[in-house]
Formats: structure tokens, sequence, C-alpha cells
């Protein structure tokens, strides 16, 4: 993790850091040979030519990037959570009740060859 992303997460407010750094979590786990590079003001996956990016907001943590289909189906099943193309958007209590698995598989498919 550069500098710009390390200083990215050292400013996340104390109320989204628990999910952002789940979400690293899982990233990491599913592919830890991912680069790490701010992009677009926000911390960035990069496997091959995929790319993930996670953004805090003001209410929690969104996931964009991920080419449409590939997505495991995690907007099907969650449609709410969809707040446009490519983009998700995580609360906390909300994502409490989502299973890691089902993240990693959106995890998987968005930057998975």
């Amino acid at each position: 993790m550069d500098d710009a992303v390390r200083d990215y997460v050292d400013a996340i407010a104390p109320e989204h850091r628990p999910l952002f750094d789940r979400l690293h979590r899982l990233i990491l786990e599913e592919h830890p040979d991912a680069a790490v590079v701010l992009s677009y003001q926000m911390p960035t996956y990069k496997v091959g030519r995929h790319r993930l990016f996670l953004g805090v907001w003001r209410h929690g943590v969104s996931i964009y990037g991920w080419q449409e289909g590939r997505d495991a189906g995690f907007t099907v099943r969650h449609p709410e959570l969809k707040a446009g193309k490519g983009t998700i958007r995580l609360r906390a209590e909300t994502a409490a009740a989502i299973p890691d698995d089902e993240l990693r598989d959106l995890v998987w498919a968005a930057l998975g060859d």
C-alpha cells in the first residue's frame, strides 16, 4: 500500500473504518497479489486489467468499478444496495447481515479472470 492510500485510510472516520477494513481484508484474501493504489482519490485494487474501487461516503463504504455481469449475482440478491451502474453502497448495519463469503464472491467475480 503506497503512502497516498495509507493517508486515505488513516483519514477514514471511526464509524466507517471497520467496514472499510473488512472489505480491504476480503479483497486481499481473495487477491493477495492485487496492487493497491490511489485512483480517482480512492483506494483502487488492480489485478491484471480489472479494477475495484473502495470509497468512503457519508453513510458507509461504496464499491465501484466492476464490469457489468461480474458481481456474482450480488446486485440481483441485493438490488437495494445498487446505487448506479457499477456502484454498491454499503452501510455498516446492512453489511453486517451480508456474509463474508458473499462479499468474497463479489470480489472474485470483479477482479478474477
